[in-house]
């Protein structure tokens, strides 16, 4: 919002939400009527405006996959500075631009003449809408774009758009609605001209739409990709194609480079920034990346590659759900995109933060949470973990931690696996088992606790972990498990002295009335109903446990909020909220911020390290976060 919102800022039908998209319900029913019920239509107008809109909006949204992918992981990236969740937020509407030029072709296709009954093209209307956007459009835009910098309408509209520092493709449709007012009327001048002319055709008038779309988003797209043998061939080109440097440089220094797409209205009229060409000449040099620690993680269900930073913006700055109608209704592409990934797909980066001197990527094995349990997949899994490993090392990364299932135990044995097939790592592999451990047994209050029951997920790390530091406590633990070789292996991770405290049982009859419950597996309703009134649910896994009763509480996953110079944090971590990071994550972090020299990867969590890790997370900002739920 702008700082002094004048008339006509808010979009008409705002209060809408997603409803909003009812407004081209007309156009639904028309083409149903023209193509399936024998009505008639001039060029059947309704339904190539439906595949219209449906286009500009797969092309916006590769556009923002593009540049997110790219500003993830290319030197290429021409401002380094964050991207928060008040710019997504800020961004979320940026397709109310494409229902809105929906709404004006419409009637204009029927009441302009000339404008109806056209052939598909027409080269001379190419012709026509290239001198008539070089010339009027381009020419009326800088000024346009001139006067909205005064600062009577600076501060009522046009800060708006200027409140992202750091662009991405849809910045450049975010605006208020008297500014699409405004870009619409010019962008009128090279669409009338094709009525006044006679040259009109669907393919010049839609696909002038598209390539404005094109050029809108590569200027914003925050990496620069055009290359430099283009203008050393071309050198007057410079004048009539910007580069996305070049409009960065107007979104960092405001005063300057006003052009829409061609810089020579700048160089006409002396607003040309002086670092134009040496920003560009930089960014295509590329700068020297640093990466001292990488989070390595993977999918979870078919729906969650759309939950991914680069996948959709609002949607990933949300926790994650995928009861969602519209998502819901992208199972066909998500069953396509995993076949492609489980065919072709290698490890991609997703995400770049940094915290004071730690720099950071997020990346992304592309396997799925069920793929993990299907013995075919355990070696070529194995493989793309150890090709990261050692792609990380390369990269010069201190510290990689091993996320959700990349760290199971009968996978890799936690990655020690790795270690011991490469004596010589430099890297420093880390499941985060032990921040997991000491965040669960920090939320067990000592005085008050006398006994509880675990729930056995296959006597995991962490769960033995947990029962080593509780029975050396003198707290009565419970382990529940499936077999007699589950509890010698539990057992034998707990000292001889403290073993009088740990008491493995196999079924749910002895320890019904115990009000702590720790849950290392999946719990079925069944099972919660087994639990007395007031239990405590505690998840040892990274994700939630099903809430089925109203007399029980359920605490979150563990789970750390960031600190708040932890930058260019804007999407959240599967169902956690925003800033807020899984333990186990956080503890690849801290390991890296102590310099540690270990690996942490080891069979046993020892009580030293527990307290360690956790006066060092609180050390540096990170404090556990607390969410007990009823149903």
């Amino acid at each position: 919002m702008a700082s002094k919102p004048g008339p006509l800022t808010p979009w008409p039908w705002a209060k809408l939400g997603n409803f909003k998209y009812l407004l081209v319900t007309p156009f639904v029913i028309k083409a149903i009527h023209t193509n399936l019920l024998g009505g008639q239509e001039a060029d059947n107008f309704s339904l190539v405006l439906l595949i219209f809109i449906a286009v500009r909006y797969l092309h916006n949204q590769l556009w923002i996959s593009i540049s997110r992918y790219q500003n993830a992981r290319s030197k290429r990236q021409i401002q380094s500075k964050s991207i928060e969740f008040e710019q997504v937020d800020r961004e979320r509407t940026w397709d109310d631009y494409i229902i809105f030029y929906a709404l004006l072709l419409y009637p204009a296709h029927a009441i302009i003449p000339g404008a109806s009954n056209l052939p598909l093209w027409n080269t001379k209307g190419l012709i026509v809408t290239i001198l008539a956007h070089d010339g009027p459009v381009e020419f009326t835009y800088y000024w346009a774009h001139r006067a909205l910098h005064h600062h009577f309408l600076y501060s009522r509209y046009h800060s708006h758009h200027h409140s992202s520092f750091v662009t991405e493709p849809i910045t450049s449709v975010v605006h208020p609605f008297a500014e699409h007012i405004m870009y619409a009327a010019i962008l009128s001048m090279a669409q009338l001209s094709l009525a006044i002319t006679n040259t009109a055709s669907i393919g010049v008038v839609l696909g002038y739409h598209l390539w404005f779309d094109l050029m809108n988003n590569m200027g914003h797209c925050n990496f620069e990709f055009i290359p430099q043998w283009a203008f050393e061939i071309f050198p007057f080109l410079k004048y009539f194609m910007y580069t996305p440097s070049f409009h960065s440089l107007h979104h960092s220094q405001v005063r300057t480079n006003f052009c829409l797409f061609m810089p020579i209205y700048d160089y006409l009229y002396g607003t040309v920034d002086e670092s134009s060409d040496t920003l560009y000449e930089a960014a295509c040099e590329g700068r020297k990346e640093r990466l001292d620690f990488v989070c390595l993680t993977h999918l979870t269900n078919l729906l969650s590659v759309f939950h991914l930073r680069l996948g959709f913006a609002s949607f990933a700055a949300k926790p994650y759900s995928s009861s969602k109608w519209y998502i819901r209704m992208l199972w066909p592409i998500s069953n396509a995109v995993r076949l492609v990934l489980s065919t072709f797909g290698r490890t991609f980066t997703s995400e770049k933060n940094r915290l004071d001197r730690l720099h950071m990527q997020t990346w992304v094995i592309p396997r799925y949470t069920f793929q993990y349990f299907l013995p075919s997949e355990k070696q070529r899994i194995n493989q793309l973990i150890e090709d990261s490993i050692l792609d990380a090392e390369k990269k010069g990364a201190k510290v990689i931690s091993l996320g959700l299932l990349n760290k199971n135990e009968d996978l890799n044995e936690s990655g020690k696996q790795f270690v011991n097939q490469h004596e010589n790592l430099r890297i420093r592999i880390v499941d985060g088992s032990t921040l997991a451990a000491a965040f669960v047994l920090n939320s067990i209050p000592e005085k008050e606790t006398s006994e509880v029951l675990i729930i056995s997920g296959g006597a995991s790390k962490v769960e033995s972990g947990i029962a080593r530091a509780l029975c050396e406590r003198g707290v009565r633990v419970q382990l529940l498990v499936d077999s007699e070789e589950q509890i010698e292996k539990s057992k034998m991770k707990v000292p001889q002295e403290f073993r009088h405290n740990l008491f493995p049982v196999t079924s749910y009859q002895s320890c019904i009335i115990c009000k702590t419950w720790i849950v290392g597996r999946w719990l079925s309703r069944e099972d919660q109903m087994k639990a007395s009134k007031g239990t405590r649910f505690i998840p040892l896994l990274p994700f939630p446990i099903p809430n089925v009763r109203d007399d029980c509480t359920y605490e979150t996953v563990p789970a750390m909020s960031v600190p708040k110079n932890l930058e260019n944090l804007h999407a959240c971590e599967n169902g956690l909220p925003r800033r807020v990071l899984s333990a186990w994550r956080v503890g690849g972090i801290v390991h890296a911020l102590e310099d540690w020299n270990h690996h942490e990867c080891d069979d046993v969590i020892d009580s030293d390290s527990v307290t360690r890790v956790w006066e060092a997370a609180i050390k540096h900002g990170f404090f556990p976060f607390k969410s007990i739920k009823a149903k």
